[in-house]
């Protein structure tokens, strides 16, 4: 009997229509660059484990070889390598697997992992790892609870057990909505192809660390207690010999075992340091921030080559003082300011340095261009350092802000040996005068050395009969009529270079005080 098919409601219709609207939004939500940024992810998570796969398979070849050589020392911790090999590859091979499944599910069966063509496809993920009764999500989510929990027993060191179980963790956060999902619905459902493959990458990369920090553990324990020792001392390695105040002073206090009839080799920078008490001491010539990286190796009671790595990060500081004078506090609006800032014990590179009432330009290691914009203001210059992995203050620094003070004006002229001098008033040789052709003018107190543009100037000359004679010249230079005037001038005759406009850095014109008194010698 054939079954009678049952009428699609309106409603019905129009849940209908709304699901392939949304869907359909959701495939336009997931742009190509989107999905461009996670095939780089991918990328560089692949190389990262194939880097991090190379290392544990040199540390697994390591322990072959100790194996032969002493398999009595050796077999604990050789053991235990192999069940951490085991456990690793066996998550890391079930990723893959997924990996392949969700591709060749969004491709085909020709799909290939490394080259990914449907990168949007919002269902392989979620029918791979969430189809009813064949849905792989629980499979996963049980083996890394089982790897992340039995991996973390083999770590002894309590901070790198946070972040291997931080890394591994299948907790579903609580700060989204997830509507009640589990994890495996959290993380795959309606998840893009692209997405989906490069979170299964994102564990192989977790589990080739995880693998890794148990490895290095295990390799430390084999020959660490074969090394005679015959003298303990206690020891102070503070991380920071110079704490800003506020700061945290951090120190490592430790007993260390030394051999005195069997001295380690040092190596820095690949290079034997030779040293009978392992006491390294060099010139720092520059500021910033360095690493004295090295190894040491020895031998222990067996005859075997013992080699530990090392690093020490330093910073080198310039020597500074600060000396402070209330009244100097000045800065000159529309000028280039020149100002040094440094903090005791903090590299230049290590500072924060702002501005406020103007700009602020940095101009080399710990100099700077201030540059005020109003004039009877305050400008506050504020310093922060990043020290021990936070920005802390260090002080506000508030200038008041003048205008330039006016220049001095002058006669540009040459000596005798054809150097450039400046004639501020007073007596010069006719020869001399009449050989000048320009006016200048600037601040030049000691301070400051700043130059002005004379933009015009007025010279007044007197006959017998006290009558003025005034000639305006309307730029720098020296006019024809002017300099005739001067031809003219007799020997101890007078005469005033008044009125003199100049134009400064601040882009500020004006008319100077006072006249320059010459006098014809």
């Amino acid at each position: 009997m054939p079954i009678k098919k049952r009428p699609v409601s309106p409603r019905q219709k129009m849940i209908n229509l709304m699901y392939v609207v949304l869907m359909a939004m959701l495939a336009l939500n997931v742009s190509s660059d989107v999905l461009n940024g996670f095939s780089l992810v991918d990328k560089s998570l692949q190389i990262t484990t194939k880097n991090a796969t190379e290392v544990n398979q040199g540390i697994y070849e390591d322990f072959d070889e100790q194996m032969k050589a002493n398999p009595k020392k050796v077999k604990e911790w050789y053991d235990k390598a192999q069940v951490v090999r085991q456990m690793s590859d066996s998550l890391y091979n079930l990723a893959e697997e997924l990996k392949v499944l969700i591709v060749r599910k969004s491709d085909g069966k020709d799909g290939r992992v490394d080259s990914i063509q449907n990168r949007e496809d919002l269902e392989a993920a979620t029918s791979v790892m969430l189809a009813p009764g064949t849905g792989r999500g629980r499979e996963l989510y049980k083996g890394i609870n089982g790897y992340r929990d039995r991996i973390i027993q083999m770590v002894t060191d309590s901070a790198q057990r946070r972040i291997i179980a931080s890394n591994l963790s299948t907790d579903v956060p609580t700060s989204v909505r997830t509507l009640g999902k589990n994890w495996q619905e959290y993380m795959f459902e309606s998840m893009p192809t692209a997405a989906a493959v490069t979170l299964l990458t994102k564990l192989q990369s977790d589990v080739r660390y995880a693998e890794g920090e148990v490895l290095h553990g295990l390799a430390s324990n084999i020959g660490v207690k074969d090394i005679r020792v015959n003298e303990l001392n206690a020891y102070v390695i503070p991380s920071s010999q110079t704490v800003v105040q506020g700061g945290k002073f951090s120190a490592q206090i430790l007993m260390a075992a030394v051999d005195t009839t069997n001295r380690p080799t040092i190596y820095i920078g690949g290079k034997e340091f030779k040293s009978d008490r392992g006491i390294y001491e060099t010139i720092c010539s520059r500021t910033g921030d360095f690493n004295l990286v090295g190894y040491i190796e020895m031998m222990n009671a067996q005859g075997e080559l013992v080699r530990r790595d090392f690093q020490q990060k330093y910073t080198v500081v310039a020597p500074s003082a600060t000396v402070s004078a209330d009244l100097m506090n000045v800065l000159y609006a529309g000028y280039d300011n020149p100002m040094s800032v440094s903090v005791p014990g903090v590299a230049a590179n290590q500072l924060q340095v702002t501005m406020t009432g103007g700009n602020l330009t940095p101009t080399g290691e710990g100099k700077f261009i201030a540059r005020p914009t109003q004039v009877g203001g305050e400008a506050v210059i504020s310093v922060a350092a990043r020290t021990e992995g936070r920005v802390q203050e260090m002080g506000k620094f508030t200038f008041r802000v003048r205008k330039l003070p006016d220049p001095t004006a002058f006669i540009v002229y040459k000596d005798d040996q054809g150097i450039e001098s400046h004639f501020k008033g007073g007596k010069i040789s006719k020869q001399v005068l009449i050989s000048a052709n320009v006016l200048g003018a600037a601040v030049d107190d000691g301070l400051l050395n700043i130059p002005f543009r004379v933009t015009g100037f007025e010279t007044v000359t007197y006959d017998r009969m006290g009558n003025q004679f005034p000639i305006v010249s309307e730029s720098a230079e020296f006019t024809e009529r002017q300099k005739t005037n001067f031809r003219s001038l007799s020997r101890g005759k007078r005469f005033f270079i008044s009125k003199i406009k100049a134009i400064g850095p601040d882009g500020v014109e004006r008319t100077l005080d006072g006249a320059m008194d010459v006098t014809v010698n």
